[in-house]
C-alpha cells in the first residue's frame, strides 16, 4: 500500500504545482529520498494555462492569450547504502517563465516584437540523508542552478535584453520524522536563495543601443513542510505546505528605460495541497487533491499577472513487481490579477489543465 499511495500523492501534486506564485513551478520536493532501496524516477509534467486580460487605456486592448503551454521535467536516483543512509541526485526546472503578448496589445507597441518573457531555469541537487534509530532523519545538500532570461518590452524605446546561462550554486537543509507502521512522515526542508551574476545585453532599438552589461537576480528562499499519515486502513492523508520568499527577488537591468524594476514581486507566496488516498486493489491505488494559493490583492507584473488559484486534481498508481506507473491530472482557476501601472490591464477568468505521467523503478 506505501510504495502505490505515496506515488499516487507525489504525481497528483506535480501536476499542480506548475501555476504556484511568481515563477515557481516543480515545487522543488524531495520525495524520493524517502523511497525504499535503489530507485530511479522519472517524471515528466505538461501544463496548458489560458491567460488573458485587457485594458482600457487609450481605448483599450486585448493581451490575447499570453501564457505558452509548457512541460516540467523530473528525473531522479536514489541509492540505499545502508539502513540508515541514503544519497540522491535530482534533475528539476524549479522556476521558469513564457509569456508572448498580442502585436496589438499597447505594450506590444513602440518597438519590434511583442511584449514576452522566456525564462528556464535548470536545478541539479544531491541529496544526503541520514536516519537515527529514533525515526528522526536529518537532510542536506547542495544545488546547482543554470538560468537563462530573455524579455522584450517594445514600449520602452524597443528595450530588449538577452542573459547568458551561469550556473551558480545553494543548498537544501531539512529533517524529518517517520512512524512506518502508520505510513506517518513528517518533513521541513528549506531551499536557499540562489543569486546569478548576468553578463547580459541589453537593447534600446530606437535609439540604437546595443550594450553588454551586468547585473544579478537570485531565485527565491523557500521551505517546504511535506506530510502524510494514514488515517484508516488503506488509506492515506497528505499534504504540503510551501512559502516562497518571491517578495525579496529583483531584477533590474542598467539600461531598463523605467524607474522601476523589470521584474519585482510585492508580496511572498504560501501554496497549500491537501489529499487523500485509497488502495482500490492490489495493484492500483487512487488519489484526490485540493491545492490552494490565496489572493493578495497586490498589483502583477505584466510579465506574470497572476494572483493565487484553486485548483483540484485525480492521481493513479498501478503497482507491478519492481514498478509502479503513476498519473494525474489537475484543474486550476488561476486568480484574477490587475497589472502594474501605469498601463495596467484586469486579467479574469483564467485557468490551466496538467496532466503528469510517473515511472518508478527498484533496482533491488
Amino acid at each position: 500500500m506505501k510504495r502505490a499511495l505515496t506515488s499516487a500523492l507525489a504525481v497528483s501534486l506535480s501536476a499542480g504545482t506548475a501555476m504556484a506564485g511568481g515563477l515557481d513551478r516543480s515545487g522543488q520536493g524531495i520525495n524520493i529520498i524517502f523511497e525504499e532501496g535503489n530507485v530511479i524516477q522519472a517524471n515528466i509534467a505538461y501544463t496548458t494555462p489560458k491567460v488573458s486580460g485587457r485594458t482600457e487605456l487609450l481605448g483599450g486592448s486585448n493581451s490575447g492569450d499570453i501564457a505558452n503551454s509548457f512541460v516540467t521535467p523530473h528525473l531522479a536516483y536514489k541509492h540505499s547504502f545502508s539502513d540508515n543512509l541514503d544519497v540522491a541526485i535530482i534533475y528539476d526546472r524549479p522556476f521558469g517563465a513564457d509569456v508572448d503578448y498580442s502585436s496589438t496589445y499597447l505594450l506590444s507597441t513602440g518597438g519590434p516584437g511583442n511584449l514576452s518573457a522566456k525564462a528556464d531555469v535548470d536545478a541539479l541537487t544531491a541529496l544526503v540523508r541520514y536516519k537515527f534509530d529514533n525515526n528522526i532523519s536529518l537532510i542536506g545538500g547542495l544545488r546547482g542552478q543554470r538560468t537563462t532570461a530573455t524579455v522584450n518590452v517594445p514600449i520602452t524605446g524597443g528595450y530588449n535584453v538577452k542573459t547568458n546561462a551561469p550556473i551558480d550554486f545553494g543548498y537544501v537543509v531539512g529533517a524529518a520524522w517517520e512512524k512506518p507502521e502508520i505510513a506517518a512522515r513528517v518533513s521541513l526542508t528549506y531551499n536557499s536563495a540562489i543569486t546569478h551574476d548576468f553578463n547580459q545585453t541589453e537593447t534600446l532599438a530606437t535609439a540604437g543601443i546595443v550594450e553588454d552589461t551586468t547585473s544579478q537576480i537570485k531565485t527565491p528562499q523557500s521551505v517546504n513542510l511535506d506530510f502524510q499519515t494514514g488515517v484508516a486502513p488503506k488509506t492515506l492523508l497528505f499534504g504540503t505546505v510551501r512559502w516562497v520568499n518571491w517578495s525579496d527577488v529583483v531584477y533590474d537591468p542598467p539600461n531598463y528605460p523605467q524607474p522601476t524594476p523589470l521584474v519585482s514581486y510585492a508580496d511572498d507566496t504560501i501554496t497549500y495541497s491537501l489529499g487523500l488516498g485509497r488502495q482500490i486493489t492490489d495493484q492500483f491505488s487512487g488519489a484526490f487533491v485540493l491545492g490552494y494559493e490565496r489572493t493578495t490583492g497586490s498589483t502583477q507584473s505584466n510579465l506574470g499577472p497572476t494572483d493565487g488559484f484553486f485548483s483540484v486534481g485525480l492521481a493513479g498508481t498501478y503497482q507491478m513487481e519492481n514498478a509502479k506507473l503513476s498519473g494525474g491530472v489537475r484543474y486550476t482557476w488561476i486568480g484574477n490579477a490587475v497589472t502594474d501601472p501605469p498601463v495596467s490591464a484586469r486579467f479574469e477568468n483564467n485557468d490551466a489543465l496538467s496532466v503528469g505521467l510517473q515511472l518508478t523503478y527498484y533496482l533491488n
